[in-house]
Protein backbone atom coordinates (compact mmCIF):
# COMPACT_ATOMS: atom_id res chain seq x y z
CA UNK A 1 0.00 0.00 0.00
CA UNK A 2 1.17 3.67 -0.75
CA UNK A 3 0.10 7.01 0.64
CA UNK A 4 0.81 9.92 -1.70
CA UNK A 5 1.39 13.33 0.35
CA UNK A 6 1.38 16.90 -1.57
CA UNK A 7 3.15 19.79 0.50
CA UNK A 8 2.11 23.43 -0.69
CA UNK A 9 5.24 24.57 0.09
CA UNK A 10 6.90 22.06 -2.47
CA UNK A 11 5.92 21.32 -5.65
CA UNK A 12 7.28 17.54 -5.47
CA UNK A 13 5.06 14.85 -4.10
CA UNK A 14 6.09 12.42 -1.25
CA UNK A 15 5.32 8.82 -1.88
CA UNK A 16 5.14 6.50 1.46
CA UNK A 17 4.94 2.94 0.46
CA UNK A 18 3.47 0.94 3.59
CA UNK A 19 4.56 -2.44 2.35
CA UNK A 20 7.99 -1.62 4.53
CA UNK A 21 8.33 -1.37 8.53
CA UNK A 22 9.56 2.10 8.01
CA UNK A 23 7.06 3.00 5.79
CA UNK A 24 4.36 2.17 8.06
CA UNK A 25 6.22 4.18 11.06
CA UNK A 26 6.44 7.72 8.52
CA UNK A 27 2.80 7.13 7.70
CA UNK A 28 1.77 7.24 11.70
CA UNK A 29 3.68 10.03 12.14
CA UNK A 30 2.32 11.81 9.20
CA UNK A 31 -1.36 11.07 10.29
CA UNK A 32 -0.72 12.10 13.83
CA UNK A 33 1.18 15.74 12.59
CA UNK A 34 -2.28 15.80 10.92
CA UNK A 35 -4.55 14.98 13.99
CA UNK A 36 -2.66 17.72 15.98
CA UNK A 37 -2.87 20.17 13.45
CA UNK A 38 -6.82 19.36 13.26
CA UNK A 39 -6.77 19.72 16.92
CA UNK A 40 -4.86 22.64 17.89
CA UNK A 41 -6.81 24.85 14.81
CA UNK A 42 -9.90 23.71 16.80
CA UNK A 43 -9.14 24.98 20.36
CA UNK A 44 -7.54 28.25 18.44
CA UNK A 45 -11.18 28.61 17.63
CA UNK A 46 -12.96 27.94 20.83
CA UNK A 47 -10.10 30.29 22.54
CA UNK A 48 -10.61 32.98 20.41
CA UNK A 49 -14.44 33.40 21.35
CA UNK A 50 -14.08 32.74 24.76
CA UNK A 51 -11.58 36.25 25.60
CA UNK A 52 -14.26 38.46 24.38
CA UNK A 53 -16.78 37.13 27.04
CA UNK A 54 -14.26 37.02 29.67
CA UNK A 55 -13.44 40.49 29.03
CA UNK A 56 -17.12 41.57 29.05
CA UNK A 57 -17.84 39.73 32.03
CA UNK A 58 -14.69 41.95 33.81
CA UNK A 59 -16.41 44.90 32.90
CA UNK A 60 -19.73 44.14 34.12
CA UNK A 61 -17.57 43.49 37.46
CA UNK A 62 -16.38 46.67 37.66
CA UNK A 63 -19.04 48.65 36.99
CA UNK A 64 -21.35 46.63 39.36
CA UNK A 65 -18.72 47.58 41.61
CA UNK A 66 -18.69 51.45 41.15
CA UNK A 67 -22.00 51.16 41.38
CA UNK A 68 -22.45 49.82 44.73
CA UNK A 69 -19.72 52.42 46.01
CA UNK A 70 -22.02 55.35 44.77
CA UNK A 71 -24.30 53.28 46.78
CA UNK A 72 -22.53 53.61 49.96
CA UNK A 73 -21.81 57.11 49.15
CA UNK A 74 -25.61 57.95 48.67
CA UNK A 75 -26.65 55.96 52.00
CA UNK A 76 -24.06 57.87 54.15
CA UNK A 77 -24.93 61.25 52.60
CA UNK A 78 -28.97 60.31 53.09
CA UNK A 79 -27.80 59.76 56.28
CA UNK A 80 -26.02 63.01 56.78
CA UNK A 81 -28.56 65.05 55.78
CA UNK A 82 -30.76 63.34 58.24
CA UNK A 83 -28.52 63.93 61.00
CA UNK A 84 -28.96 67.32 60.15
CA UNK A 85 -32.73 67.56 59.43
CA UNK A 86 -33.31 66.27 63.03
CA UNK A 87 -30.85 68.39 64.64
CA UNK A 88 -32.40 71.59 62.69
CA UNK A 89 -35.78 70.00 63.87
CA UNK A 90 -33.98 70.51 67.53
CA UNK A 91 -33.45 73.90 67.57
CA UNK A 92 -36.58 74.64 65.97
CA UNK A 93 -38.67 72.81 69.05
CA UNK A 94 -36.17 74.84 71.50
CA UNK A 95 -36.90 78.40 69.40
CA UNK A 96 -40.77 77.43 70.16
CA UNK A 97 -40.48 76.57 73.88
CA UNK A 98 -38.71 79.40 74.35
CA UNK A 99 -41.30 81.72 72.23
CA UNK A 100 -44.01 80.43 73.98
CA UNK A 101 -42.64 81.31 77.29
CA UNK A 102 -41.89 84.64 76.25
CA UNK A 103 -44.70 84.93 74.93
CA UNK A 104 -46.83 83.85 78.42
CA UNK A 105 -44.50 86.37 80.27
CA UNK A 106 -45.58 89.05 77.72
CA UNK A 107 -49.02 88.13 78.40
CA UNK A 108 -48.81 88.20 81.77
CA UNK A 109 -47.07 91.77 82.07
CA UNK A 110 -49.76 93.39 79.88
CA UNK A 111 -52.58 92.59 81.49
CA UNK A 112 -54.22 91.18 78.52
CA UNK A 113 -57.47 88.99 78.44
CA UNK A 114 -57.50 85.06 79.06
CA UNK A 115 -57.49 83.94 75.44
CA UNK A 116 -56.39 86.72 73.67
CA UNK A 117 -53.20 84.93 73.30
CA UNK A 118 -52.70 81.42 74.35
CA UNK A 119 -49.30 80.37 73.79
CA UNK A 120 -50.79 77.21 75.70
CA UNK A 121 -51.79 75.56 73.17
CA UNK A 122 -51.10 75.53 68.98
CA UNK A 123 -52.84 78.20 67.28
CA UNK A 124 -55.95 77.53 65.27
CA UNK A 125 -55.86 77.50 61.37
CA UNK A 126 -57.06 76.23 58.49
CA UNK A 127 -57.66 76.78 54.49
CA UNK A 128 -57.36 75.30 51.00
CA UNK A 129 -55.34 72.37 50.76
CA UNK A 130 -52.25 73.28 48.40
CA UNK A 131 -49.63 70.97 46.83
CA UNK A 132 -46.49 71.56 48.35
CA UNK A 133 -43.16 71.87 46.58
CA UNK A 134 -41.52 69.67 48.95
CA UNK A 135 -44.47 66.59 48.36
CA UNK A 136 -43.55 66.96 44.74
CA UNK A 137 -39.38 66.53 44.43
CA UNK A 138 -38.61 64.73 47.81
CA UNK A 139 -35.23 66.27 48.05
CA UNK A 140 -33.91 66.44 51.77
CA UNK A 141 -31.81 69.86 50.72
CA UNK A 142 -35.07 71.18 49.97
CA UNK A 143 -36.48 70.32 53.02
CA UNK A 144 -33.50 71.71 54.99
CA UNK A 145 -33.45 75.00 52.93
CA UNK A 146 -37.36 75.35 54.43
CA UNK A 147 -36.23 74.76 57.95
CA UNK A 148 -33.58 77.29 57.48
CA UNK A 149 -36.15 79.71 56.24
CA UNK A 150 -38.54 79.17 59.40
CA UNK A 151 -35.49 78.84 61.62
CA UNK A 152 -34.34 82.50 59.73
CA UNK A 153 -38.28 83.64 60.69
CA UNK A 154 -38.37 82.00 64.15
CA UNK A 155 -35.34 84.11 64.79
CA UNK A 156 -36.69 87.34 63.47
CA UNK A 157 -39.89 86.98 65.78
CA UNK A 158 -37.91 85.84 68.65
CA UNK A 159 -35.67 89.31 68.37
CA UNK A 160 -38.98 90.99 67.93
CA UNK A 161 -40.92 89.95 71.02
CA UNK A 162 -37.34 90.31 73.08
CA UNK A 163 -37.68 94.14 71.94
CA UNK A 164 -41.11 93.97 72.71
CA UNK A 165 -40.52 93.04 76.41
CA UNK A 166 -37.51 94.91 77.40
CA UNK A 167 -39.91 98.16 75.75
CA UNK A 168 -42.17 96.50 78.36
CA UNK A 169 -40.01 95.72 81.29
CA UNK A 170 -38.27 99.48 80.83
CA UNK A 171 -41.80 100.50 81.05
CA UNK A 172 -42.65 98.23 84.22
CA UNK A 173 -39.41 99.77 85.56
CA UNK A 174 -40.26 103.48 84.57
CA UNK A 175 -44.10 103.01 86.70
CA UNK A 176 -41.87 101.92 89.57
CA UNK A 177 -39.28 104.85 89.70
CA UNK A 178 -42.58 107.51 88.98
CA UNK A 179 -43.44 108.46 92.23
CA UNK A 180 -47.33 107.64 92.61
CA UNK A 181 -49.85 108.29 95.54
CA UNK A 182 -49.79 109.79 98.96
CA UNK A 183 -47.10 109.65 101.57
CA UNK A 184 -49.54 108.63 104.38
CA UNK A 185 -51.62 105.45 104.69
CA UNK A 186 -53.65 108.17 106.64
CA UNK A 187 -54.17 111.95 106.60
CA UNK A 188 -55.45 114.72 104.70
CA UNK A 189 -54.01 117.56 102.56
CA UNK A 190 -53.57 120.25 104.50
CA UNK A 191 -51.26 122.72 101.91
CA UNK A 192 -50.57 122.81 98.58
CA UNK A 193 -47.79 123.52 96.39
CA UNK A 194 -46.83 126.94 95.04
CA UNK A 195 -47.02 130.65 96.66
CA UNK A 196 -48.75 130.33 100.15
CA UNK A 197 -48.95 133.18 103.22
CA UNK A 198 -46.09 131.58 105.70
CA UNK A 199 -47.56 129.64 108.58
CA UNK A 200 -45.37 130.78 111.17
CA UNK A 201 -44.74 134.94 109.77
CA UNK A 202 -47.98 135.14 107.27
CA UNK A 203 -45.54 136.82 104.69
CA UNK A 204 -46.28 135.79 101.14
CA UNK A 205 -43.36 132.66 100.52
CA UNK A 206 -43.12 129.79 98.05
CA UNK A 207 -43.82 126.93 99.44
CA UNK A 208 -41.98 123.73 97.61
CA UNK A 209 -44.25 120.81 98.47
CA UNK A 210 -47.27 119.67 99.84
CA UNK A 211 -48.43 119.08 103.44
CA UNK A 212 -50.46 116.06 104.79
CA UNK A 213 -51.84 116.37 108.11
CA UNK A 214 -51.84 113.07 110.30
CA UNK A 215 -51.95 111.43 113.46
CA UNK A 216 -48.27 111.70 115.30
CA UNK A 217 -46.35 108.25 115.30
CA UNK A 218 -48.91 107.21 112.42
CA UNK A 219 -47.15 105.94 109.38
CA UNK A 220 -45.05 107.57 106.37
CA UNK A 221 -44.58 105.63 103.52
CA UNK A 222 -42.03 105.66 100.34
CA UNK A 223 -44.42 106.97 97.09
CA UNK A 224 -41.98 104.92 94.50
CA UNK A 225 -39.34 101.96 94.91
CA UNK A 226 -35.86 103.78 95.65
CA UNK A 227 -32.44 104.22 97.33
CA UNK A 228 -32.45 106.44 100.81
CA UNK A 229 -29.82 109.27 99.85
CA UNK A 230 -30.34 111.24 103.46
CA UNK A 231 -31.71 110.47 106.60
CA UNK A 232 -31.17 112.73 109.79
CA UNK A 233 -32.08 116.23 110.85
CA UNK A 234 -32.08 119.34 108.16
CA UNK A 235 -32.62 123.03 108.69
CA UNK A 236 -36.02 123.87 108.38
CA UNK A 237 -37.25 120.24 107.61
CA UNK A 238 -36.30 118.97 110.64
CA UNK A 239 -36.16 114.75 110.54
CA UNK A 240 -35.94 114.28 106.94
CA UNK A 241 -35.74 111.22 104.88
CA UNK A 242 -34.62 111.54 101.11
CA UNK A 243 -34.84 109.04 98.39
CA UNK A 244 -33.48 108.77 94.49
CA UNK A 245 -35.27 106.91 92.92
CA UNK A 246 -33.91 107.06 88.99
CA UNK A 247 -34.51 108.98 85.98
CA UNK A 248 -34.44 112.04 87.69
CA UNK A 249 -36.76 111.39 90.69
CA UNK A 250 -36.51 112.50 94.19
CA UNK A 251 -38.87 112.81 96.82
CA UNK A 252 -38.10 114.46 100.47
CA UNK A 253 -40.53 113.39 104.04
CA UNK A 254 -39.77 116.15 106.47
CA UNK A 255 -41.00 117.13 110.07
CA UNK A 256 -40.47 113.09 111.30
CA UNK A 257 -41.12 112.20 114.34
CA UNK A 258 -38.70 109.46 113.80
CA UNK A 259 -36.65 108.17 110.53
CA UNK A 260 -36.93 104.04 110.17
CA UNK A 261 -34.52 103.94 107.20
CA UNK A 262 -30.71 105.25 106.77
CA UNK A 263 -28.53 106.00 103.77
CA UNK A 264 -27.63 103.46 101.11
CA UNK A 265 -31.09 101.24 102.58
CA UNK A 266 -32.97 100.23 99.53
CA UNK A 267 -36.82 101.09 99.69
CA UNK A 268 -39.87 99.89 98.03
CA UNK A 269 -43.12 101.72 97.21
CA UNK A 270 -45.72 101.74 100.33
CA UNK A 271 -42.93 100.89 102.77
CA UNK A 272 -42.65 102.64 106.21
CA UNK A 273 -39.99 105.14 106.41
CA UNK A 274 -40.62 107.28 109.13
CA UNK A 275 -43.16 108.23 111.66
CA UNK A 276 -45.44 111.73 111.12
CA UNK A 277 -43.85 113.84 113.66
CA UNK A 278 -43.71 118.22 114.17
CA UNK A 279 -39.80 118.34 113.73
CA UNK A 280 -37.87 121.34 112.35
CA UNK A 281 -40.36 124.94 111.28
CA UNK A 282 -43.88 122.84 112.00
CA UNK A 283 -46.93 124.47 113.84
CA UNK A 284 -47.87 120.35 114.45
CA UNK A 285 -47.54 116.56 113.44
CA UNK A 286 -47.69 116.48 109.58
CA UNK A 287 -45.49 115.46 106.44
CA UNK A 288 -44.09 117.98 104.21
CA UNK A 289 -43.77 116.13 100.82
CA UNK A 290 -41.50 117.12 98.03
CA UNK A 291 -40.98 115.83 94.51
CA UNK A 292 -37.62 116.94 92.38
CA UNK A 293 -37.37 116.36 88.92
CA UNK A 294 -33.60 116.58 87.69
CA UNK A 295 -33.25 119.01 90.62
CA UNK A 296 -35.97 121.53 90.32
CA UNK A 297 -38.74 120.96 92.62
CA UNK A 298 -42.00 120.22 91.01
CA UNK A 299 -45.80 120.07 92.35
CA UNK A 300 -46.64 116.70 93.39
CA UNK A 301 -50.34 116.93 93.24
CA UNK A 302 -49.86 115.21 89.75
CA UNK A 303 -47.78 112.61 91.04
CA UNK A 304 -50.32 111.90 93.84
CA UNK A 305 -53.36 111.45 91.70
CA UNK A 306 -51.35 108.89 89.40
CA UNK A 307 -51.96 106.37 92.14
Amino acid sequence: MKLIILNRGSRAARCLDFASGLGWIAGLAALAMVSLAIAGGYLAGRGAGVAPQLDELHALQADLRKQRDELAAMRASADEHIDALALRMGELNAHVIRLNALGSRLTGMADLEDGEFDFANTPAVGGPEEMSGIASNGQLPNLLADIDSLDATLQDQLQQLTALESLMLNRKLSDRTEPRGRPVKSGWLSSYFGKRADPLTGKSSWHKGVDFAGKRGADVVAVSDGVVSYSGDRFGYGNMVEIRHGNGYVTRYAHNQENLVAVGDKVTQGQSIALIGSTGRSTGPHVHFEVHRNGQPVDPAKYIRNN
